[in-house]
């Protein structure tokens, strides 16, 4: 079910006069928040559901265990229970099609053919988030951050909160468990508030992402016969849309929560407004960026071990972050790149300290500069991540350096029209150093910028039914 779709809308709208109706009984709400989350995951599959359950059981289980244990080492294995479980279950649905083909050669070697849709398997939607969040609850519990909870449907429904189930933001315990083990009052400021990101989520992912994602499309099914021009336009545009798509997911999601009395976790801060690749990385993507900093980057060692080791432990971080979104040699490419950025950045801070400049003007023109400079080399990064092969790679940058040109204008004009209002608004977010800028307005802004939006969603919004980027991962 669809955050962009009809049928998300009557369920939403079903679920919400319920929900505020059981105030007075959060129990009772908490019983309906397990249910509807474990509809709304059932429409996309209804056998994929069993493993949603089991994830959360062992970890709820592994959770009293670990608390109740005291001998450091029973409870390393407690905790080994769970990582090598959520681990094992997210990396045999991930990578299982990669060796596939070559288990089924060694059968037939072997005399036992097995048909095809026998070792074929689908990859349960949002896996790579709730075993996260899952997971981090047990580690959370074995630090002693956290108490357990002894309240199994707050548990589940920690895990399986639908907003944000299929594709994040990645959750902390310390922070959803509380409010949903707390009574919830309805607050009409909040839900001003999440109407709001609902709103400007829909725009950024009917109107950018699902716009640009057929011009995207089309320049990467053919690299070969693209020129530079194009090749250069390809990248950009599906900068933004992966933008439009992830930040607008993530938007509707907290948009939807506040409705419902929660607070979910900021993921996107102006990414593309970054002055270095670990500005990025603090602006995109915020909750795994975190995840993968406390429970895997610090876990390798982090900086403790001297600068190689910090060097080495970041390049490993993000690899391996990279294979987290799929089995493709690129995605380990993108995260092996970004990791060397990361470095290469490091190296160079006490130089680029050094020319800071301290006339105002001087600074804002040295800021805009880093900024220039990060997005690209953010967009190379972006390269590759959407090609699907490494050939793929080499023939669009073979393109930009051996055929320059000028963009297609059949092309050029589209991705103009949706990214320029957006730069536009972002550049102000961006001055204000408020994401809430356009909320306090006058009044007359406000109304104009409500206008325009609906107007943008009706009337140029694609509700061809594009699902989002990052329910494959």
């Amino acid at each position: 079910m669809l955050f962009n779709s009809y049928a998300f809308a009557i369920f939403f709208a079903t679920l919400f006069p319920v929900y505020w109706t059981l105030a007075r009984w959060p129990r009772a709400q908490n019983v309906l928040l397990l249910g509807v989350s474990y509809y709304f995951y059932s429409r996309w599959d209804t056998w994929f559901l069993g493993l949603l359950v089991f994830s959360t059981v062992m970890d709820y289980t592994c959770g009293l265990l670990v608390a109740r244990e005291e001998a450091r080492g029973r409870r390393k294995a407690i905790v080994a229970v769970s990582m090598v479980l959520n681990l094992g279950m997210l990396a045999f649905f991930k990578y299982f099609d990669f060796f596939a083909p070559s288990l089924r050669s060694a059968l037939a070697s072997a005399g036992l053919p097995i048909p095809g849709p026998w070792l074929e398997f689908a990859m349960p939607i949002g896996i790579s988030f709730y075993t996260f969040q899952s997971m981090s609850y047990v580690i959370d519990v074995y630090r002693r951050e956290i108490p357990p909870t002894r309240n199994f449907v707050q548990f589940a429904a920690f895990v399986s909160f639908f907003p944000h189930l299929v594709a994040g933001p990645i959750m902390r315990p310390t922070n959803l468990l509380p409010q949903i083990q707390s009574p919830r009052r309805f607050d009409l400021q909040q839900f001003y508030q999440g109407s709001y990101l609902v709103f400007w989520g829909l725009i950024q992912k009917v109107v950018i992402a699902d716009n640009l994602a057929p011009i995207v499309d089309d320049l990467f099914l053919h690299p070969m016969a693209l020129h530079g021009g194009n090749a250069i336009l390809a990248i950009y545009a599906f900068a933004f849309q992966i933008y439009g798509d992830f930040a607008g997911y993530t938007d509707i999601a907290r948009g939807i929560s506040k409705c419902l009395g929660f607070e979910l976790a900021l993921n996107f801060d102006l990414p593309y407004f970054a002055t270095s690749p670990r500005d990025f990385w603090n602006r995109w993507h915020i909750s795994l960026s975190k995840w993968l900093r406390d429970y895997l980057y610090i876990s390798l060692g982090g900086s403790r071990g001297g600068k190689w080791l910090t060097y080495r432990n970041l390049i490993l971080t993000m690899a391996i972050g990279g294979l987290w979104h799929g089995r493709e040699w690129t995605f380990f490419l993108w995260g092996l790149y970004h990791g060397l950025l990361l470095v290469a950045h490091r190296l160079a801070s006490p130089w680029l300290d050094r020319i800071d400049p301290v006339d105002p003007v001087d600074r804002a023109c040295w800021k805009a500069i880093r900024i220039v400079a990060t997005f690209h080399l953010v967009c190379f990064g972006w390269l590759l991540f959407r090609a699907r092969s490494v050939d793929q790679v080499v023939a669009m940058l073979s393109a930009i350096v051996m055929h320059p040109s000028i963009p297609t204008a059949a092309y050029l004009v589209p991705v103009l029209v949706v990214v320029v209002p957006l730069l536009v608004i972002q550049l102000f977010q961006y001055l204000a150093d408020d994401l809430d800028v356009v909320a306090r307005t006058p009044w007359y802004v406000r109304s104009a910028f409500y206008t325009a939006g609906f107007y943008a969603i009706v009337l140029g919004g694609n509700f061809g039914g594009q699902q989002f980027i990052y329910f494959q991962f």
